[in-house]
């Protein structure tokens, strides 16, 4: 007792004597602290990986001074024993928001979007705040402190997690006794992230691809602003040249956003950290070439409640797995050499880390990896090495101190000091009174059982004839109290039993019995306490379902790879002038149609019996927005053209399997039809399985979504939203004018400063990724890709095409193009059309399904697409309405759906036909590719088998067969008393060209 008075005593002198030196003191004598605490007989981990048996750690003003066994510890040192005990650096937390400032929501009420800034002296963008430094607004908060103090925590970065570009973060040390020297660094980090300001209803950007283009912009103005090029004063990006010597941080919150913006960091040549998602493990591959740190959470989900089968059918099996498998990812980023730290990040309740920590290391996470992860690898990546993170001399004296292994299940975490202040989480000095006592009160006697844990244990009381009794106990500064209810079954009275602690061995005290009296009670121990291992907690973990690629239903085992195939006996639809060949031979091979015959062979080929069969080149579909995540359309602007959908491809999405089982090997992915000048397009294959990257056509011309009509002119946006220009037909047509005389300007500026410029040490002019755009369909470097409906605005885009100088590619749906079809040849543009859709709003009404065959016979490319990601399945089927509503031949009307897609995109020099030497992009049918009867067998791209119809049959089986595994393993965790959530239908937007997504 009084050696616990003596060091309550020191902590309180510690904490006092800490305060900076030119601070007002008013206490009567003035004092210094420069004493010293050794903590000895520690097992000390002053790294993770550097060990000291039965040593000291001596510490004095909130530094460690030194560690080792064989530390002289001067004459004014508190002495601690610490025998038995473990002490470990507290963990560091690089990715909080603690004690930030929660950003003021902007009103709402406003009619429709803002499209302007409302600040004057900063970046344009609203979502641009890298100004903001969270230290200004920083407000300590005590309750949450002592959260993280009980996880182990001693140091956390901390920065306002709002905006795409969110300013700097602060380092805080979590001392609740001294509030002095808490902030160790008031700009540690600048941080961005993918999500949009909640202080601003600025309407740009809506998208993801908007924030891509965004941030590419705002490094590009860093730059020339640096460069001294602007005559305006910018405070965003002056905080942005200033700290970009800073940790970079971004917020990615997904595996494939983590590749979009390591994507952003290659472009400008940046570094950044990685906040992860914990589904990393899925593209680990990618993930790794990345060669980026990341910050990873353990929010792992908990179980579904699947005991009811109507609601467990609900469930994707993407998401059966991820609760399967999200304990591994750990244990995989491990294994795969990728630097990360921990975070608490997105866990329901801090104390719910230490539990999830632990299952990562139950699923093969190494705890000197765990433990390194969180302290030396954050300290490292903050730049803090010699500061937080070990207990290396002159480090802060930031430590656990623990009863053993810190992440044994049965470890007590005892203290946790940091910066030299001790905040105590379970009291050491309790005694462990845990054990089988024969319990005596007057006249009664009982057995007692003592159990639970050391600082909170519990009763279990038994009569002589082995009747259970109720009972209470509690134990605190070493008093033990008891309540013990009576059993008399109709009056509730309990004996109150109370006693001071001394030894384990024997427990006494008073106690005053249910009738008043007072009396004598006595235990005498006759068991010690026996730890009876959980037997949940040394159960395996369940088994881990293997990932696949894309980790969701029907995604491949392993990445697949090209084949050497010989088609045999097939009918060969070419698509070029031998037409349709009967009984003819194809291989395939290197990716390529290597020849084309009869009675070929190859001693290396698969042989594939296609007798009876039709092999074509693939379906093209020249107008598709399946596969893109978080926004079709960056409608907050009147021209988007800085925007791309290659940044945001989502290779995940199950109308790729869906579109190759329909045949379709090729996509243009368009931006959608919210604004006159919309985003860059992106031609990919569907190659599934792979990244997004790999999907990207390679060395794809360059197209741009441009639209006319009802959407760009908001017609059906609601009430609410009409508030952009233009809001009217002829808008449209100014704002196509002005833009490409800006661009025209723009263009002939930086052609002026790069004959010259340089040289007369001129200003350069901004780069400005939406003119640079433009400037490329002026100087024939990108085509147009236009929405269309009506007549009358079909010409006019032709007429400010010709007054501008350039010309339009494709027009798109072109409904009424049977109207037009001779201007169209003249000016020579394509089409590319529905087959027969009419009707369904108003600019349609004059639709009709003969408009593909007319505008062919005027001589167009004409081409059918989807717009649809259901249609897109069955594009074979629309080709052969061509047949039905305009006469086509067969061979004709294929080419709808293969070659003139391919000629409009300019790819036909690769695809679109079935040609010696062309990519490998072919379709095997069991009948006419134009039968509604036909079912795609094999889908290949450059000789990679992509779908296979029998392949797909075992699929479905295997999918039927994990999913009960996997729900047998959830009913498993219910029955063990696991916590469960109810079971959610995961819903995903499928993308029309009117799409608007609120981010």
């Amino acid at each position: 007792m009084k050696k616990l008075i003596i060091l309550l005593f020191f902590g309180v002198f510690i904490a006092k004597t800490q305060a900076q030196e030119y601070f007002p003191n008013n206490e009567s004598i003035p004092n210094k602290n420069n004493y010293y605490t050794a903590f000895t007989n520690a097992k000390i981990y002053v790294t993770p990986t550097q060990i000291i048996e039965k040593g000291t750690l001596l510490i004095q003003n909130g530094k460690v001074v030194a560690s080792g066994n064989s530390v002289a510890i001067p004459k004014n040192a508190m002495i601690i024993d610490a025998e038995g005990k473990s002490i470990y650096p507290s963990f560091i937390d690089m990715y909080t928001s603690f004690g930030a400032e929660k950003p003021k929501r902007a009103a709402s009420g406003e009619r429709g979007s803002s499209y302007d800034t409302k600040r004057a002296g900063y970046y344009w963008n609203e979502n641009i705040r890298s100004e903001i430094n969270a230290y200004e607004t920083f407000a300590y908060d005590e309750t949450k402190a002592e959260e993280l103090l009980k996880a182990g925590f001693g140091v956390v970065g901390t920065h306002i997690q709002d905006g795409i570009a969110r300013g700097t973060g602060a380092i805080v040390a979590l001392n609740n006794s001294d509030k002095t020297n808490r902030i160790l660094s008031n700009k540690a980090s600048q941080h961005f992230g993918f999500t949009r300001s909640v202080t601003t209803n600025q309407s740009y950007p809506s998208s993801l691809m908007g924030m891509m283009a965004l941030l590419r912009q705002m490094y590009h103005d860093k730059e020339w602003y640096k460069n001294g090029n602007a005559t305006n004063k910018d405070l965003s990006l002056e905080a942005l040249i200033a700290n970009e010597k800073l940790v970079q941080i971004f917020t990615a919150e997904d595996k494939l956003n983590s590749l979009r913006a390591s994507k952003i960091a290659k472009e400008f040549g940046l570094n950044y950290i990685l906040k992860g998602a914990g589904n990393e493990f899925e593209r680990i591959q990618e993930i790794k070439k990345t060669n980026a740190s990341f910050i990873i959470p353990i929010n792992f989900p908990e179980a579904y409640d699947v005991s009811n089968p109507f609601n467990a059918n609900q469930m994707e099996l993407a998401d059966l797995r991820f609760w399967n498998q999200a304990p591994s990812n750990l244990k995989v980023l491990s294994e795969n050499g990728i630097t990360f730290a921990l975070t608490t990040d997105k866990l329901k309740k801090i104390e719910d880390f230490r539990g999830n920590l632990l299952k990562a290391i139950q699923f093969g996470f190494d705890p000197t990896k765990a433990l390194e992860a969180l302290t030396t690898t954050p300290a490292a990546l903050l730049g803090k090495s010699n500061e937080i993170g070990s207990l290396k001399t002159g480090s802060y004296a930031n430590f656990i101190i623990t009863s053993g292994a810190i992440f044994d299940e049965k470890t007590i975490v005892f203290e946790n000091w940091v910066q030299g202040n001790k905040y105590v989480i379970n009291d050491w000095t309790v005694k462990d009174i845990r054990g089988e006592y024969d319990l005596t009160v007057s006249n009664e006697t009982y057995k007692l059982k003592i159990e639970g844990e050391v600082a909170k244990p519990k009763s279990d009381i038994t009569t002589a004839d082995k009747k259970k009794v109720k009972s209470n106990l509690t134990f605190a500064n070493q008093w033990v109290t008891l309540l013990i209810k009576s059993n008399d079954d109709v009056k509730t009275n309990f004996s109150r039993l109370n006693g001071l602690v001394d030894t384990t061995e024997n427990l006494s005290g008073k106690a005053i019995l249910n009738n008043g009296s007072e009396v004598t009670w006595y235990a005498k121990k006759t068991a010690p306490f026996k730890i009876v291992k959980d037997s949940t907690a040394v159960e395996k973990p369940f088994a881990v379902q293997p990932v696949t690629y894309p980790n969701i239903a029907y995604g491949n085992t392993e990445i697949p790879k090209a084949q050497t195939l010989l088609f045999k006996n097939a009918t060969v639809w070419t698509n070029e002038k031998e037409g349709i060949l009967e009984q003819t031979d194809v291989l395939v091979k290197n990716g390529k149609i290597a020849a084309i015959g009869k009675n070929l062979s190859d001693g290396g080929a698969t042989i594939i019996d296609a007798k009876g069969k039709h092999l074509t080149s693939g379906i093209i579909d020249e107008h598709s927005h399946i596969a893109i995540s978080n926004g079709v359309n960056e409608g907050g602007h009147n021209s988007s053209a800085e925007v791309t959908i290659e940044d945001a491809v989502n290779s995940e999405d199950i109308n790729i399997y869906r579109d190759l089982a329909g045949g379709v090997t090729t996509s243009q992915l368009l931006h959608g039809s919210a604004n006159p000048i919309g985003g860059r397009s992106a031609i990919v294959k569907w190659k599934w399985g792979m990244e997004p990257e790999e999907l990207l056509y390679k060395n794809q011309p360059k197209f741009i979504k441009f639209a006319l009509g009802e959407n760009v002119k908001q017609s059906n946006w609601g009430n609410a939203n009409p508030t952009r220009f233009p809001q009217t037909r002829m808008g449209v047509e100014q704002v196509f004018t002005d833009y490409f005389q800006r661009a025209k300007e723009y263009d002939l500026a930086w052609k002026k400063f790069n004959a010259s410029g340089k040289k007369d040490k001129a200003k350069a002019p901004r780069t400005d990724l939406e003119l640079q755009t433009l400037a490329e369909i002026l100087n024939n470097k990108r085509f147009i890709t236009c929405h269309s409906y009506v007549q009358s605005e079909i010409l006019m885009l032709m007429n400010v095409a010709d007054k501008m100088g350039f010309k339009v590619n494709t027009y798109t749906h072109i409904l009424e193009g049977y109207k037009v079809a001779d201007k169209m040849k003249e000016h020579g543009v394509g089409a590319s059309t529905f087959s027969d859709w009419w009707a369904y709003k108003f600019e349609v009404n004059d639709a009709i399904p003969q408009n593909g065959p007319i505008m062919h016979n005027h001589g167009l490319v004409v081409a059918y697409n989807s717009d649809d990601a259901e249609m897109s399945r069955r594009l074979n089927q629309e080709a052969a309405k061509a047949v039905k509503y305009g006469n086509i031949s067969e061979e004709e009307a294929w080419k709808f759906v293969t070659l003139n897609p391919a000629k409009l995109l300019h790819i036909d020099d690769k695809v679109g036909s079935i040609k010696v030497g062309k990519d490998a992009d072919v379709v095997l049918w069991n009948n006419n590719p134009l039968s509604i009867y036909a079912k795609a067998e094999k889908t290949l791209i450059e000789g990679v088998v992509y779908f296979d119809s029998q392949v797909d049959e075992a699929k479905r089986a295997a999918n039927a067969k994990e999913r009960a595994q996997l729900i047998g393993q959830l009913l498993l965790e219910k029955n063990k008393g696991m916590a469960t959530q109810a079971p959610k239908k995961s819903i995903k937007p499928e993308y029309e060209c009117d799409t608007m997504e609120e981010l």
